[in-house]
């Protein structure tokens, strides 16, 4: 019985790294498509319009 219960620990950890790692890459990738896009227009920044309707530069 322990053994099964060291088993759903393991695989309860590995299924969280898992989406965890796929959060980060999926952040990662935005990140870096928009990185390309500002040195492609020669822009400082991204702007993202907040609830009160100013644009504001957006942060990671």
């Amino acid at each position: 019985m322990p053994q099964f219960l060291l088993l759903g620990l393991v695989g309860a950890a590995a299924w969280y790294g898992y989406k965890q790692m796929t959060r980060d890459a999926q952040r990662l990738a935005e990140r870096s498509k928009r990185s390309e896009d500002e040195m492609r227009t020669g822009a400082q920044g991204t702007l993202v319009r907040g609830e009160d309707g100013v644009y504001r530069i957006k942060k990671d």
